[in-house]
């Protein structure tokens, strides 16, 4: 950063720190004994889509290789898109197994970037749920390296639930980076994985 950048106030972009996604099994044990809130086993990696053959190479060789777990009870990895016009490479393991659940958001997001797709990756999220039926996503920004909570309301409307954000934001402040700047905790409506 050069003496015109901090004049004009400019800041450095944060780097994308793929290994915050290991913090996740931590901040969960955490986020149960806070909030009663228990993975899934569900999450999603949400990339801008790309037309071509490059992009289509990477997206099935990374499937293949999340495909070829031997360890994999549920249903193979797959790709979904969106009523927006992303795509989502799904995930989905039992509720027990967090930690191969973040392996395979990591390998996605490494191999995107490693073949020149980092650009293209938008966020990453895992999901959870109370005993009562509330879900949550937390949500790792890849261009900010950071995650926020995201909790929608049950129903039709697209409402979300402000105070348990806040409230999971508090409880794992100490376990996960937080994304500070609450307008980019953007909502992320019918997201496959959720």
């Amino acid at each position: 950063m050069g003496l015109l950048d901090i004049l004009l106030g400019r800041t450095k972009p944060v780097a994308p720190d793929l290994d915050q996604l290991f913090a996740l099994p931590s901040a969960a044990v955490t986020l149960e004994a806070a909030a009663s809130f228990t993975p899934t086993g569900r999450g999603a990696v949400c990339f801008a889509t790309v037309e071509g053959a490059a992009f289509e190479q990477t997206h099935r060789e990374v499937q293949a290789l999340l495909d070829a777990d031997t360890d994999r009870d549920g249903p193979p990895v797959e790709l979904r898109r969106d009523d927006y016009g992303y795509s989502w490479l799904v995930s989905e393991r039992t509720p027990d197994q967090l930690p191969l659940l973040v392996n395979d958001l990591h390998a996605v997001n490494s191999s995107m970037e490693v073949n020149g797709f980092g650009p293209q990756l938008l966020c990453s999220l895992a999901g959870f749920t109370d005993p009562e039926g509330r879900r949550l996503a937390l949500v790792y920004l890849y261009k900010r390296g950071s995650f926020y909570p995201f909790a929608p309301l049950p129903g039709e409307a697209q409402r979300r639930d402000n105070a348990l954000e806040l409230r999971v934001k508090a409880a794992l402040a100490s376990d996960l980076r937080i994304e500070q700047d609450l307008n980019r905790w953007f909502p992320v409506w019918g997201a496959p994985g959720l």
